[in-house]
């Protein structure tokens, strides 16, 4: 795209914590009007991504621009020109929405009657016209979500960023916000990023995805060309099923060249690697005497890039959970 065409400019955005790298060397490019989804498990950097565009945290290296100013050094001027829509919502409760609408207006400078006319065109547009005068301490999380729509278009922004819009929302819910994402780009030309680890719900009103694991941008396009890229770009996944699945089959894999990650239960495990390992594994295999179950290269549809990026990792940290709320029962 032309320099003229870009809105959000990621160039090398890179964010260490002490000896660990939450961002790395991320570049990116996103579209005015376009409807970006930055997809990506559950600590893979995604937040971190948007705390950096928001100028709410600097990055060790590199730089981002939205609409050709810069995040770090002119964090007030892209605060006005941009929306944030975080993953749980916070009103005040004992306020109406109406009255929450109206302290954000005041609070962005808007002129007392254009406030009053933006409130009820907004209500209207996010179907919350019916519930403006309850305090929002009783509105369910969709509720919410679509309030906070309306908040962050009160300042008529030309970018909205959203970190993890859809979770929480029953179908019906989802349905309904994802439509109206799709609008706010569609109608208004805005430009939307949306960081979430629904990639099932998300990709349905995205123009592309960035598919972000471990801080780093692995494939970037469409969904139907994610897995092409992943091929092309050394990232590769293979299903194993062998028996017996002993220390010395286990050895083998883990000592072979551009081996990345190893995953499974019982005698099935997923390899992810930099090159493709059938040869390698089937020829160790058989000449050792291993029963060969299963083998299979995951390729790049929807369900396998999910299995391979998102369902491991979402395991991972459920587990992670619980061992954290275990040990703290047992020190109650």
């Amino acid at each position: 795209m032309t320099e003229s065409e870009v809105m959000i400019n990621i160039a090398g955005l890179t964010k260490t914590y002490g000896t660990k790298t939450a961002v790395d060397h991320l570049t990116l490019q996103v579209a005015k009007g376009e409807v970006f989804g930055l997809l990506g498990p559950n600590g893979a950097g995604k937040t971190t991504t948007i705390l950096m565009l928001l100028g709410l945290t600097e990055p060790a290296e590199g730089s981002a621009q939205i609409d050709s100013i810069d995040c770090t050094r002119d964090a007030m001027k892209v605060k006005r020109i941009t929306g944030y829509l975080p993953d749980n919502v916070g009103f005040y409760p004992d306020m109406t929405g109406r009255e929450n609408l109206r302290f954000t207006g005041r609070l962005n400078g808007l002129e007392p009657e254009e406030i009053e006319k933006r409130i009820d065109s907004l209500l209207e547009r996010v179907g919350m016209t019916e519930a403006a005068d309850r305090k929002t301490g009783t509105y369910s999380r969709g509720m919410k979500q679509r309030l906070g729509i309306a908040d962050v278009l009160m300042k008529d922004p030309k970018v909205i960023i959203m970190d993890e819009p859809t979770l929480g929302l029953d179908p019906e819910g989802m349905k309904e916000f994802l439509h109206l994402i799709r609008e706010l780009a569609v109608e208004d030309g805005r430009t939307i990023l949306i960081s979430s680890h629904q990639l099932y719900q998300i990709q349905q009103v995205c123009d592309r995805v960035g598919l972000f694991v471990q801080g780093s941008m692995i494939a970037c396009g469409k969904i139907s060309e994610l897995g092409t890229q992943l091929a092309m770009q050394n990232h590769f996944a293979l299903e194993v099923e062998a028996a017996p699945l002993d220390d010395r089959f286990l050895g083998f894999i883990s000592s072979l060249d551009g081996v990345k990650d190893i995953t499974g239960e019982s005698s099935r495990m997923l390899i992810h690697s930099s090159r493709d390992l059938r040869k390698d594994v089937t020829a160790f295999l058989g000449e050792n005497g291993y029963e060969l179950l299963y083998l299979r290269q995951k390729g790049g549809d929807l369900d396998e890039i999910y299995s391979s990026y998102f369902e491991h990792a979402e395991e991972e940290a459920e587990h992670h959970g619980k061992e954290h709320k275990h040990g703290k029962e047992s020190r109650i």
